[in-house]
């Protein structure tokens, strides 16, 4: 049997750690790029001289002509919101046509997932988790309840409008005793919703058949994640966490294809790190300080342009993140933000009423308490942006590599010094080969 050639790329952190860049680098070597979960909250952006493009939805593959987009059955699909990133795309000399494949098994987001969301999220006050109200969580929870709608659906019309009617009246009910909503008019937004969505029919296909099929051709797939695997649904910090499978295990059932059919993971992960709305966060810095790394690396959401909390790399996050997802390689992203400080701090443990714990706590209340041992090391004080040699790096980059590696017990295979394509150092030329072809 031949040996998997397909691999998933994750987020280690909480997401926002510059995966689009990443999987723009490595869909040069693929033929498909797939995307597993998640919805139109995810901003993967990438810089293709001195264009940039935020992608949402649609795999960041698409960017690149001779290459297959695939949205998976994992996914939530908000038709307005696709509809928009195609016209945006095209609009940018991205020709999208038949490139872009959509699960007929995927989730459909409705407008009353948005408002639902928006008032439970109001509701909650200062427990609130931090959501970008766009329906998605809700989607997922009509998926998990059996009450969804799939984009198959809109292929009958006539089935469609009596669902969507049925699922509305109870929506109404429901958000008028839990949240005292306004009921959502039927005849406001049905028939228009469905003359939407019934646009994104002619892209529709049994991604698993198709995927599959490639496969057995000898075509390869890049599995692209979306948020980053702390926000996991299952392993994150819950319950400040995404209503999805972000982790690469997720790849397999987003999409329909077996998990000995994907050969490797690879994590991507910020130089330091960030997170957006509420939840733990050992390594935050706060002050002056994380305020001057928010504005040198650019620290708002993509989509929403929201400010994220900073701080320092946590070793044993990136450790529970390699486990979860068995890392066969780690990207760096945004090393040149580090460049001006004299001294970085590693988050390289946790203790808890004077223990050192051995993993990642599961109860939420205990992490938000976690003391941070920290080690010190040197900063380089030189700028690595654009840089695209290893032997360019200051001998304190490599260090700190090195030193990030060692901690995490993944090797780091590429750095990115800057947003543009080619801004990227390979730090062992023979990966994707070994990668793609050995495997």
């Amino acid at each position: 049997m031949a040996k998997p050639t397909s691999v998933v790329v994750v987020g280690v952190q909480w997401g926002d750690e510059g995966k689009g860049k990443v999987v723009d680098a490595l869909a040069e070597h693929f033929d498909i790029v797939a995307r597993y979960q998640g919805g139109a909250n995810a901003g993967h952006t990438v810089v293709v001289d001195g264009t940039k493009f935020v992608l949402q939805l649609i795999p960041t593959g698409i960017i690149r002509p001779d290459k297959i987009a695939v949205i998976g059955n994992g996914v939530v699909v908000d038709p307005e919101a696709l509809l928009r990133e195609i016209e945006t795309l095209e609009r940018a000399g991205v020709e999208v046509g038949d490139r872009l494949l959509i699960s007929d098994r995927a989730h459909l987001i409705l407008p009353y997932h948005r408002a639902h969301e928006l008032a439970a999220e109001q509701a909650r006050g200062v427990g609130k988790i931090g959501t970008t109200s766009k329906g998605i969580g809700p989607s997922y929870e009509d998926k998990a309840g059996r009450r969804g709608l799939r984009t198959c659906d809109v292929r009958n019309p006539e089935n469609f409008l009596h669902k969507c009617r049925e699922v509305l009246a109870e929506k109404n009910r429901i958000a008028s005793v839990l949240f005292g909503g306004e009921p959502l008019e039927e005849e406001q937004w049905v028939e228009g919703y469905f003359a939407t969505a019934c646009r994104i029919v002619p892209y529709l296909t049994d991604s698993s058949v198709y995927l599959n099929r490639e496969i057995d051709r000898g075509k390869r797939v890049l599995f692209e994640g979306a948020q980053g695997t702390l926000l996991d649904l299952d392993h994150g910090t819950y319950p400040f966490v995404t209503s999805s499978s972000a982790a690469a295990g997720g790849a397999s059932t987003g999409t329909g294809v077996g998990p000995t059919r994907i050969g490797a993971a690879i994590g991507v992960s910020k130089a330091y790190a960030t997170r957006v709305g509420g939840g733990a966060f050992p390594t935050e810095v706060l002050g002056p300080e994380g305020e001057k790394l928010r504005e040198r690396g650019g620290e708002y959401g993509a989509v929403t342009g929201r400010p994220r909390r900073c701080g320092w790399f946590d070793v044993p996050a990136a450790r529970l993140s390699a486990r979860l997802n068995h890392l066969e390689a780690m990207v760096i992203t945004k090393l040149d933000i580090l460049d001006h400080l004299a001294e970085i701090p590693v988050g390289v443990a946790y203790e808890f009423k004077g223990k050192l714990l051995s993993e990642v706590p599961a109860e939420i209340e205990v992490l938000e308490q976690v003391k941070v041992r920290t080690r010190v090391i040197p900063g380089w004080q030189q700028s690595t942006f654009g840089l695209r040699d290893y032997s360019q790096l200051p001998a304190g980059a490599r260090d700190y590599l090195r030193l990030l590696a060692d901690e995490v017990g993944v090797e780091v295979a590429m750095v990115s010094t800057g947003p543009e394509r080619g801004q990227a150092i390979w730090l062992k030329e023979s990966f994707l080969a070994d990668l793609v072809n050995a495997r």
